[in-house]
């Protein structure tokens, strides 16, 4: 399955629905990207795009028990799996763009204050955003660093583990998918840990 550019093009500015299920889904791990791109756009699949490593990421840190095929689209019986493990994704902020470059700071702010909302309606056991320097603008901590976040003491994310986790994006050289497997798997496997000690109930 391929694009043009011009028919890429075409999906500039699109959204892509939050994968979440229903009120009722027990929201395990929330999964954060910075924006659509076009090929995500055109697909209506979050990390579509053929270089991306996120499902690969997925499927080697034992989080999904396969791969997702990203390039043509998830299928509704995909869709239903990772809502069945808990697992949604959204993204900071919802128009789709070549290069979240083309982002401006006061959409990334805008955007962590519509997460932070999102968390408090729906209360996932871990968020995991990808992407150090949009989590820095979207949450003004200019000193954040990745991996888990400081626990707050009151507000929205109380209760819920914060991590921030390597952009799974083919533009970020720095990763490969096993070191993207192994963030992944330390932000999933932080639930298993709060379970074991008491501090969220098992599912």
């Amino acid at each position: 399955m391929g694009f043009t550019r011009e028919q890429l093009e075409a999906y500039r500015d699109e959204e892509v629905p939050d994968l979440l299920g229903g009120p009722e889904t027990d929201l395990r791990l929330l999964f954060v990207g910075i924006n659509p791109g076009l090929w995500t756009a055109a697909v209506q699949t979050h990390f579509a795009h053929p270089g991306n490593r996120f499902y690969p990421a997925l499927a080697a840190a034992g989080i999904t028990a396969y791969e997702i095929d990203r390039v043509a689209g998830m299928t509704d019986e995909d869709r239903a799996y990772l809502v069945g493990r808990g697992i949604g994704i959204t993204n900071l902020v919802r128009r789709a763009t070549v290069r979240a470059s083309e982002l401006t700071k006061d959409e990334l702010r805008a955007g962590g204050e519509r997460l932070t909302r999102l968390v408090a309606q729906r209360r996932p056991a871990v968020v995991a955003i990808a992407g150090i320097t949009a989590y820095r603008d979207a949450f003004g901590e200019r000193k954040a660093v990745p991996g888990r976040q400081p626990d707050p003491l009151d507000g929205p994310f109380a209760g819920t583990a914060l991590w921030v986790v390597p952009n799974p994006s083919g533009l970020n050289a720095h990763e490969t998918v096993d070191t993207l497997a192994a963030a992944y798997r330390a932000a999933a496997a932080y639930r298993a840990a709060a379970v074991e000690a008491g501090v969220v109930a098992p599912v």
